[in-house]
């Protein structure tokens, strides 16, 4: 499929020089919604550092969120591109690099930071295509699909695709140990380097512990009593999010108990899945024990009146719903993968299971709603202190390095244009380290 993308998109576009007044960099994603939610503190980072920069995404998606008038706000300079999530949608994401090679010559661009696994796929085909005028590329992995214990297609697909990519790659970003260990093993552009930082950063003062009061106001609000044990899950509603598990957790547990049982489950988020997951809750019987809740700007405010967060995902990089949950003091029950290893004790801050453990997850529920006031605090306080590596202080202080090395590059692969433009005389400029 790469070798696709090259050959016709050689067809179209012949190679001409970059010229600039300024550094210019591109941040690549799939959704224009990305940006919000992970990319404001580095667009801050880079424009304190005197880059212009420019944000290229589906402007259509999400469609249950519009960002009309944040680009302009915050100085970014929008692009939609009709970029696809799946890289199997060939049209869209061929059409999608066409104008991605367009949009780094018109802007004269240096940089391309990629990010979600289409745009690192696109970001650095147009590496590939360019050649030598090729601005320094690099890829935020917020998580490789080829990690351990995924099927063997991921393995046999993926992985190839990230090892050809990988050759115009200049910096490799990741985010957990396991992928740190398998992106050390790939053959980067000459110079190359990767880099582990703690995620893109938690958010401190939006989640913090709150007091009983304040407790008892969000409880009072969403309509939880105070004898029932309210759950909740946050994040995008798809297949990898795995509710289905704790659903099935659920109705097998009432359907054991003679008498309804004192537990809520909320469900925050929207996705292609919404209309499945609300058919499995009427199949199972759920309808008042489960609430979706759908896409919410007030999230603190529905952690802050939970038990327990939910988080059964297949898989994670990281996780940073499950971080905003401890950050909160609030334990977590989650599925066992490279992410949540990150970050998780099993029994301190929250119970770990496979992914597609029914009877764990109902222990775990179990254990949770059985907790008295002391060991809730006890484990409050661990969860607290589980979050603090990673607050947004040390992926911004990661990050600050990183765009370092990346001027450093830039400068010394542009050195002609910004020596002309007498920012940096001849002779001054070293290659990267």
């Amino acid at each position: 499929m790469v070798k696709l993308f090259v050959r016709a998109s050689q067809i179209f576009y012949s190679r001409r020089p970059l010229t600039t007044m300024q550094k210019q960099i591109l941040i690549l994603t799939t959704t224009s919604d990305f940006l919000y939610k992970f990319e404001l503190d580095n667009v801050k980072i880079l424009q304190n550092m005197g880059y212009t920069v420019h944000y290229a995404a589906n402007m259509n998606e999400p469609h249950y969120l519009s960002s009309k008038g944040l680009f302009e706000k915050l100085g970014i300079h929008a692009h939609h591109i009709p970029i696809a999530r799946s890289p199997y949608l060939f049209h869209d994401n061929k059409k999608a690099l066409y104008q991605l090679i367009d949009l780094i010559r018109i802007n004269n661009i240096h940089a391309v930071h990629c990010h979600t696994p289409v745009g690192g796929l696109l970001g650095r085909l147009c590496g590939e295509l360019l050649g030598k005028e090729a601005p320094v590329i690099l890829y935020t992995a917020h998580g490789f699909h080829f990690y351990k214990g995924a099927p063997m297609y991921n393995h046999l697909v993926y992985y190839p695709v990230e090892k050809l990519l990988a050759r115009n790659t200049d910096i490799l970003i990741v985010i957990n140990q396991e992928d740190y260990q398998n992106a050390l093993k790939l053959p980067l552009k000459k110079g190359g380097r990767v880099y582990r930082i703690p995620g893109v950063g938690l958010n401190g003062r939006l989640f913090h512990p709150i007091s009983g009061k304040q407790r008892a106001l969000c409880r009072q609000r969403l309509g939880i009593s105070p004898e029932e044990c309210f759950l909740i899950s946050v994040g995008e509603l798809n297949e990898n999010k795995n509710h289905r598990v704790i659903l099935q957790a659920l109705a097998k547990m009432q359907a054991s108990s003679p008498e309804p049982l004192p537990i809520r489950y909320g469900i925050c988020g929207d996705g292609f899945f919404r209309e499945r997951i609300q058919q499995w809750i009427v199949e199972l019987g759920l309808e008042n024990m489960v609430t979706l809740y759908g896409f919410r700007c007030d999230i603190p405010e529905m952690l802050g009146g939970a038990d327990a967060a939910v988080f059964p995902s297949k898989r994670e990089g990281l996780g940073m719903a499950g971080l905003e949950a401890l950050a909160m003091g609030i334990p977590l029950l989650a599925s066992d993968n490279r992410g949540t290893r990150e970050y998780m004790e099993n029994g301190k801050n929250g119970f770990l299971y496979a992914y597609d453990d029914v009877d764990g997850f109902i222990q775990g529920i179990q254990k949770i709603c059985a907790l008295s006031a002391p060991e809730r605090r006890k484990m409050a306080n661990f969860c607290i202190a589980s979050a603090k590596p990673f607050d947004r202080e040390h992926a911004n202080a990661a990050m600050r390095q990183i765009y370092a090395d990346v001027s450093r590059r830039v400068e010394y692969k542009f050195r002609r244009i910004f020596s002309a433009q007498g920012q940096h005389p001849d002779g001054q400029l070293q290659p990267p380290q």
